[in-house]
């Protein structure tokens, strides 16, 4: 068997392993939207927090609950050295915030 047809089988397989899960997300997605709202109940019921993202450092994990110096606790011009602080945003209010310091 030549090297191109190898590469034609693995790429069909690919395709059709794609296509499969493809169909599969597509069948259950109406029970995911049950579970959803079921979940969002629950949260409501029991008033809990936000979800706790990152399990990294303690500004990451409740981003709601952090003050806006804790990234640069152990020296103010320290670098951000835990990879979760890359995804998440600043706050909305921060440059609001900042400007009533003036």
């Amino acid at each position: 068997m030549r090297n191109s047809s190898l590469f034609f089988l693995y790429l069909s397989a690919g395709v059709f392993l794609l296509s499969v899960l493809l169909v599969h997300a597509a069948f259950s997605e109406q029970s995911r939207q049950e579970s959803l709202g079921e979940k969002a109940a629950m949260v409501k019921a029991l008033r809990l927090t936000d979800l706790c993202l990152f399990t990294e450092a303690r500004y990451t994990r409740h981003l709601s609950q952090a003050d806006l110096n804790t990234a640069f606790q152990d020296h103010p011009l320290s670098l951000e050295h835990f990879p979760s602080g890359s995804f998440t945003q600043p706050p909305k209010e921060l440059p609001s915030a900042h400007e009533s310091l003036d």
